[in-house]
């Protein structure tokens, strides 16, 4: 079992499988993705993963989270998920994605035995959607998850972050409010995270998450815990509706104390924060079936390492350029 000096223990992995995404979001990749010059490295291939994740499921983790950058772009996505649910020991699988053709994809995503899926949409106004992103896809998304449900597929959270002066009025939370009242999901806002090159956004648009607490709690919501694998949401349920809400609060008190992931990103670095400062590659024991031992031993020395916050608060962002490259 994976486990810090701070007694946490770690069974789940965010797995980042390509750092390219095709949107443009103000708070991540406002001119779109650039390929970075200085780290020539391939995207794990299939091969890597595959050992990765079986060496993984040998310490204990039960979930893996499938990350970019958008992991959809990858030829090989759906034969990488396939292999995670069927062959490699884990027990959950789950991806994120920005909803880029999930109308098209709705089916194939259920048919490879996906377990979960989280979706990026920052607002339900398509104008404000199209701001955002830099794409007008809103509609398209909103037919996906549609699919989603009627192939009866439940286990769906949206994902927007909270940006000041964009989407963090009252109306919007009540446009949200008005769609989980009729949708079986998870709606979760996150607070804006201040990354290595987004300071003059995170400054113009930072705005704290009590925002929507206080919303919540002036309507009547009611905090819910969940399971030890859930992370860091706070989750809020009013009977009167079929879906939640959710707050994810970085910069809260004591946020790090239930960190439960570990994140590899998509040229074989383990990450132990999203925020660290440090980095260490495993690639090279990703290379033949007989490293197997090996690599655990590097993995678990490493958890030494880890620290008991990412100290956010204090305006250290580590490594972190933008969300892409360490898989959000």
């Amino acid at each position: 079992m994976l486990k810090d000096n701070f007694g946490r223990t770690f069974p789940y992995i965010r797995l980042s499988i390509t750092d390219v995404c095709n949107f443009k979001c103000g708070y991540c990749l406002p001119n779109g993705y650039q390929i970075d010059k200085s780290d020539n490295r391939k995207f794990l291939h299939l091969d890597e993963i595959k050992r990765l994740a079986r060496v993984f499921s040998k310490l204990g983790v039960q979930k893996i989270r499938i990350t970019g950058g958008e992991p959809t772009v990858r030829k090989d996505f759906f034969e990488i998920i396939k292999f995670l649910k069927n062959e490699s020991g884990i027990k959950k699988v789950a991806i994120t994605t920005n909803g880029y053709h999930l109308d098209e994809k709705a089916k194939m995503l259920v048919d490879s035995g996906l377990d979960s899926i989280n979706i990026s949409i920052d607002s339900l106004d398509r104008n404000t959607f199209k701001n955002i992103t830099g794409h007008d896809r809103l509609p398209e998304i909103l037919r996906g998850i549609q699919f989603l449900q009627d192939l009866n597929f439940e286990n769906i959270k949206i994902n927007a972050v909270l940006l000041n002066t964009i989407n963090s009025t009252e109306k919007d939370f009540d446009t949200w409010a008005s769609f989980i009242k009729k949708n079986k999901l998870d709606f979760r806002y996150i607070e804006l995270m201040r990354t290595g090159d987004n300071l003059d956004y995170f400054n113009k648009h930072h705005i704290s998450s009590k925002i929507f607490k206080d919303y919540l709690e002036k309507n009547n919501w009611i905090y819910q815990t969940f399971g030890k694998d859930a992370g860091p949401s706070l989750n809020y349920i009013n009977q009167e509706y079929k879906g939640k809400f959710g707050i994810i609060a970085p910069y809260s008190k004591d946020f790090c104390k239930t960190c439960n992931r570990l994140r590899i990103t998509s040229r074989g670095d383990l990450r132990l924060c999203l925020f660290g400062n440090t980095g260490i590659s495993i690639r090279h024991l990703l290379q033949k079936d007989d490293q197997i031992e090996e690599l655990q031993d590097l993995i678990l020395g490493q958890m030494k390492f880890k620290k008991e916050s990412h100290y956010l608060e204090l305006g250290e962002t580590g490594l972190t350029k933008n969300l892409s490259t360490t898989g959000g």
